[in-house]
């Protein structure tokens, strides 16, 4: 409906999308107040009970079943519902990001925050150089964000904004409290990315999503398209690219893991070969859904 006035009554939409935007502020103040343990279980609890009647479901369901034809429906019905449960966790923490992370490098480990990635994220801040952190939508993905600029890191994330510019006011505004610096996709935004690894700092973006105009890549051993931004980069700069992700642990906890640097393939000139890159990048992407398929978005269209 809102799709359908937006291009009918284009007129319409400022004061439907304030309208929107005030709902979404009180939801999320609403939702922060329950503090991030029982943010995070409410979601859980009513996002699988909401999710099975919406069409998304049915993309995760076919998704699932072509991935893993080895699995019974029982199993696919159970990974389905844990994404969605998942799905449900990461929308409330949105409200009480800036409470979810507490690892203290004095008691490592003690909290919510697993990981044993500490040396590697102080070796990049002190090097002097420019990296290329991806990740995908699994778990809370906003976390890997959070996990560069509490070590220290100057990065920049790439993210997709909002169609109502309301609803994306209220949401950079809590991702400015705990990300550092964040540029909307798009073409001005990749120009930001190029600039910020020109000072020889830090970014991070997620590729695990559909991108018509992407290079061809295979993915669970069926033909996808992937955003080729980080491989380009990685070209045109000739720096390392890591891979990030953050697992769901029991307990509302979360372990977040860094990859090293990425051997990439090159061309015969020695630069490296974006499409080769990209399918390398995948490949890490693939093994980190397969350990935890639940935790993973396989309610878009990924394959297309």
């Amino acid at each position: 409906m809102v799709r359908w006035i937006r291009h009918n009554y284009p007129w319409a939409m400022l004061p439907l999308d304030w309208v929107v935007g005030v709902l979404v502020l009180v939801g999320l103040r609403l939702v922060r107040s329950l503090g991030p343990d029982r943010a995070s279980d409410l979601g859980a609890f009513v996002a699988p009970r909401i999710g099975r009647f919406i069409k998304a479901n049915r993309t995760g369901y076919a998704n699932l079943k072509a991935a893993f034809p080895e699995k019974s429906e029982a199993e696919i019905q159970a990974i389905l519902r844990g994404v969605w449960e998942n799905l449900g966790r990461t929308a409330c923490e949105y409200a009480c990001m800036d409470d979810l992370w507490d690892f203290d490098v004095a008691k490592p480990n003690q909290g919510r925050i697993i990981t044993d990635d500490v040396p590697l994220y102080e070796r990049l801040r002190d090097d002097g150089k420019p990296a290329i952190f991806f990740a995908a939508h699994l778990a809370n993905w906003e976390m890997p964000a959070v996990a560069a600029a509490a070590h220290g890191l100057d990065t920049t994330a790439l993210y997709r904004m909002p169609n109502n510019r309301f609803v994306a006011r209220a949401i950079a505004k809590i991702r400015g409290r705990t990300m550092g610096k964040m540029v909307a996709s798009g073409g001005a935004g990749v120009l930001q990315l190029a600039r910020e690894l020109e000072r020889n700092n830090h970014i991070g973006m997620l590729i695990d999503q559909h991108l018509a105009r992407g290079v061809d890549v295979t993915f669970f051993g069926r033909p996808a398209k992937a955003n080729p931004t980080a491989a380009k980069l990685a070209r045109e700069f000739d720096c390392p690219v890591h891979g990030a992700r953050v697992i769901r642990l029991p307990g509302n906890r979360f372990r977040l893991e860094a990859t090293e640097e990425l051997v990439l393939p090159r061309d015969a000139d020695g630069r490296i070969d974006v499409k080769g890159a990209m399918q390398v990048m995948t490949d890490v992407v693939e093994s980190w859904v397969r350990d935890h398929p639940e935790q993973w978005l396989w309610l878009h269209r990924r394959w297309r």
